[in-house]
């Protein structure tokens, strides 16, 4: 399968007979994106198509629950509690 890339910064890609698409290498080197990544697939309601990764949803779940509690540390409080369950064996 060959991937172009157009002068207006897209990519030209098939569909493979089993369904698949493949993600030209230089796009999975900008995404930081290694075999085995899993991506979300969703419509959009213009007919395009959106991929995010699972790692980079993962960065903004992280981002809004830190902007909720920003004086909160879960893993100082998480190795916290480990060393008082530890301390009391």
């Amino acid at each position: 399968m060959i991937n172009r890339k157009t002068s207006d910064g897209y990519f030209t890609i098939s569909l493979e007979p089993e369904g698949r698409l493949t993600l030209p290498i230089s796009v999975q080197q900008q995404l930081g994106l290694q075999p085995g990544d899993r991506l979300t697939l969703q419509v959009q309601n213009d007919g395009s198509l959106r991929l995010v990764s699972l790692r980079e949803q993962l960065k903004q779940v992280r981002g809004i629950l830190k902007s909720l509690a920003p004086e909160r540390n879960l893993t100082d409080e998480l190795i916290q509690d480990r060393r008082e369950e530890a301390a009391c064996e």
